[in-house]
């Protein structure tokens, strides 16, 4: 897996400045806490402790109330009604909220934003520097939403979800914890290949088609790039996509055996692999080539379903943003294949999801955010509730199950000992009306408070 970078001199002597101030020991119990608002700073480097009105911990099946989360140095190190706070560690209280694990998103584009959609021909003109900037700001207002860590499934412009990551990581920019995929793995002409209609493809820049390919050894090099560049995860477009022109979300385009070929490599180097599969037979045949999880599953059927339940592969179902394009994106003028294509594929999904759950898949929480707003991620939430989930369920569906199946149970998704410090809180109970979570008023991550409530006492 990718390793965080180190931050710069200048940057950790800045966070070192904040880290003196979280250890001071005349920090008093509901002092408004030092707050990262601007980079540079040192990640997981905070110390502190909250003491929450209720805790749901990400893994039980029910909630705990008066406890205190303990975080030294960006990690948990206790958690509990009576823990030892150490001395001179700043206390911080929150009772009337409830603390959650920082939240997951299986599923962004951090380096995209909804408004292109209207006009994907931007990303022909658009700059590095220009998609640099708007990645940096995605990701800030996904952190502050309450979604600590996310996994950024693919770009337009190849590498763009590198950059942004190693900035993050380096304290040099305020973000989400983010596995990335570099580059969409697709066939000409598909789903993850931005041809558009009227344009020359002579005059689409390279960095628009680094993951180009045909045939398993072209997809084979193409995923072996894909390691070497620093992806944390490989995507393969499987069927065709709802947001792109020409395809059929229904039908297959890559075969099994070019399927097969990115899994080898990916599961060779200890990465997983990510399939965007719409259609029954994609999401079927991605499966059976070895793909960890399945993005969409719009037109799943059963067989699919007992497949994935067989197999233990994840499903990550956007049920949410088919009513954000129905509505926000009409009015945006996007193209009217793509309106079509949500139309022919939103319900079908959201009964396919309720199957599924009922089945007992593994089902992690991916939003598609960029379709819809970054920061409006929780919106989810309440769809999934309605079609099958408890709170509770979907809760643990954005923390411990997606920290499993991003393979990252050890670092994020519950609030145990050993995990970063990563912390979110809402003012409100989540299990008695989930959109609750709509409303984040604290984010802490690795033990730095980047969001606190200015009515916390």
């Amino acid at each position: 897996m990718h390793s965080p970078r180190r931050c710069s001199r200048a940057c950790a002597s800045a966070t070192w400045i904040a880290a003196v101030v979280l250890f001071r020991p005349d920090g008093v119990v509901g002092s408004t806490p030092p707050r990262v608002e601007t980079a540079p700073f040192l990640p997981d480097s905070g110390s502190l402790a909250i003491r929450c009105g209720r805790l749901i911990d990400g893994v039980s099946p029910e909630p705990s109330a008066g406890v205190t989360v303990v975080i030294e140095r960006g990690r948990i190190t206790a958690v509990g009604p009576d823990v030892a706070v150490p001395s001179g560690l700043r206390m911080l209280d929150l009772p009337g909220h409830t603390c959650l694990p920082g939240l997951v998103d299986m599923h962004t584009h951090l380096t995209d934003r909804p408004g292109d959609t209207a006009d994907l021909s931007v990303y022909y003109r658009r700059s590095r520097g220009e998609q640099a900037a708007i990645a940096l700001e995605n990701a800030r207002v996904t952190l502050l939403a309450g979604f600590t860590s996310a996994r950024d499934v693919g770009t337009y412009v190849g590498w763009a979800d590198r950059e942004m990551r190693d900035a993050i990581d380096a304290g040099r920019a305020i973000g989400p914890r983010v596995q990335v995929a570099g580059f969409y793995l697709t066939v000409p002409g598909g789903g993850g290949d931005l041809v558009i209609p009227g344009y020359e493809e002579s005059a689409i820049p390279p960095q628009v088609r680094m993951g180009v390919a045909r045939g398993p050894d072209a997809f084979r090099q193409k995923a072996g790039i894909a390691v070497a560049g620093g992806a944390d995860l490989l995507k393969v477009i499987a069927s065709g996509a709802v947001l792109a022109f020409g395809g059929v979300p229904g039908e297959p385009e890559m075969t099994p055996a070019e399927i097969a070929a990115v899994v080898e490599v990916a599961h060779a180097h200890g990465l997983k692999v990510a399939a965007h599969a719409h259609g029954a037979r994609s999401i079927r045949e991605a499966i059976l080539a070895g793909a960890d999880t399945i993005e969409h599953a719009s037109l799943i059927d059963d067989a699919a379903i007992e497949l994935a339940r067989r197999h233990d592969v994840a499903l990550s179902m956007d049920v949410y943003n088919g009513d954000y394009i129905d509505t926000e994106g009409r009015a945006q003028g996007w193209p009217d294949e793509f309106l079509r294509k949500n139309i022919e594929t939103t319900e079908a999904q959201r009964q396919g999801f309720t199957r599924a759950h009922a089945a007992a898949v593994p089902i992690v929480y991916g939003t598609d955010a960029a379709v819809y707003p970054h920061g409006l991620n929780a919106r989810q939430f309440p769809i999934m509730v309605r079609r099958g989930m408890t709170p509770m369920q979907a809760i643990q569906s954005a923390t411990s199950v997606s920290a499993r199946y991003m393979g990252w149970s050890d670092r994020i998704g519950s609030l145990l000992p050993g995990r970063f410090g990563d912390v979110v809180a809402v003012p409100c109970d989540p299990l008695a009306d989930v959109a609750c979570l709509e409303r984040v008023d604290a984010v802490i991550k690795g033990g730095l408070v980047f969001r606190w409530p200015e009515t916390a006492p």
